[in-house]
């Protein structure tokens, strides 16, 4: 059993370790550097975060449909956003809005001490918890909510990351920020998003506006 599921973490023909290799060269390219974080896309079988039918273009730089009108989001992307995160040194305790399928989860969860992952959508965060349990990481913690409300019980978060586009940065998530922490999140509707860093200071806020990005919407309220 063992052995099974090992070869298929290590996959075969478009989901081989050879077509890892051809991504993160890609990644590199273009300009992502972090060696934690490509070490991390490199060691982490994104091919188990899709459909079956789609686990042939897992090692392609693009998102991919999970079902329930969401994406994983590219490789490219999570690259960056987690190098942003990462940016300032190690990180022990991070707030994730929007888990999806799991794969940011998986490569944050490589990469920093706890990673506490809010999911609107149960269905998909059921699957994204078995899938953490598969490649035994065991240092994320999930609740099923509204990602526009954080998870102020656990505040303060030294990260912030959110994998959904929010009409407006929101004020709970700028809240549950500790001083010197770092929120990445994108802002905006339809075609007119940017990738937003967010640094809280002694003073206030600092806000840095970075890429053009494209994701789903951040909606409100948890659905079954």
């Amino acid at each position: 059993m063992r052995r099974e599921q090992d070869e298929l973490h290590r996959g075969i023909g478009m989901t081989s370790q050879r077509t890892r290799e051809r991504l993160i060269q890609r990644l590199y390219e273009e300009g992502l550097s972090n060696a934690q974080v490509l070490e991390a896309i490199r060691r982490t079988p994104r091919h188990l975060f899709v459909d079956e039918a789609l686990a042939h273009r897992a090692y392609e730089d693009t998102a991919l449909p999970i079902g329930h009108n969401q994406t994983i989001s590219q490789p490219y992307m999570v690259a960056r956003m987690s190098e942003l995160l990462l940016a300032a040194g190690p990180l022990d305790k991070v707030l994730e809005i929007g888990t999806g399928s799991g794969y940011q989860t998986a490569i944050l969860a490589q990469l920093v001490e706890r990673i506490f992952s809010v999911e609107r959508i149960q269905g998909l965060q059921d699957r994204a918890k078995e899938r953490m349990t598969e490649l035994n990481l065991r240092n994320v913690v999930f609740r099923w909510g509204d990602g526009w409300e954080g998870w102020p019980a656990l505040a303060p978060y030294n990260g912030i990351i959110v994998t959904a586009a929010a009409s407006e940065v929101p004020q709970a998530l700028l809240d549950q920020l500790a001083p010197g922490g770092r929120l990445v999140i994108p802002v905006g509707a339809g075609d007119v998003q940017q990738l937003l860093l967010i640094i809280r200071e002694e003073q206030g806020f600092a806000r840095h506006v970075l890429d053009a990005v494209r994701f789903v919407p951040l909606l409100n309220g948890p659905l079954a």
